[in-house]
């Protein structure tokens, strides 16, 4: 399956380094210029072959979406658009648009949920990933945590 990816989920993997779970569920993720700039903008990161910088056109779509979004958020949105194309995105508004737009989405949870699911990783290993993320940043409620470790 080929998706488009926002940085957030990117960003939170990289740091975990653990983009195999990303692999283990999609053989190409498509991601726009902004948001290769967003997840390469601190340090020398080096993309995976299974993660394809695209450039993005410059629709009266991303015009709007720029006017209510970053442009990162942005441009992943309107690729998923254009591509009609699966979109990883975890931050609340960009989500409620994209799923208006009839894009179909999913964030780190459904990501590692996925894995749980497959096999790729246990639900202990699930948890330390998410108490790690919320260690580094990652907002999720303990709520959320709880409901992806005990489906």
């Amino acid at each position: 399956m080929i998706v488009v990816s926002d940085s957030t989920t990117l960003i939170i993997l990289f740091d975990l380094n653990r983009l195999d779970l990303l692999q283990n569920l999609f053989q190409k993720i498509y991601i726009p210029n902004k948001v290769h700039e967003e997840i390469t903008y601190k340090e020398d990161i080096s993309i995976p072959e299974f993660i394809e910088i695209v450039e993005v056109d410059k629709s009266e779509i991303l015009k709007y979406l720029e006017f209510y979004l970053d442009e990162g958020e942005s441009e992943a949105i309107s690729l998923a658009l254009e591509r009609e194309l699966p979109l990883i995105i975890d931050e609340k508004k960009g989500r409620k648009i994209a799923k208006n737009l009839g894009i179909k989405i999913v964030g780190l949870l459904g990501i590692i949920y996925l894995n749980i699911q497959k096999g790729f990783i246990t639900k202990k290993e699930a948890k330390e990933l998410l108490e790690t993320a919320v260690k580094n940043g990652y907002r999720i409620s303990e709520k959320l945590i709880k409901e992806v470790l005990e489906r």
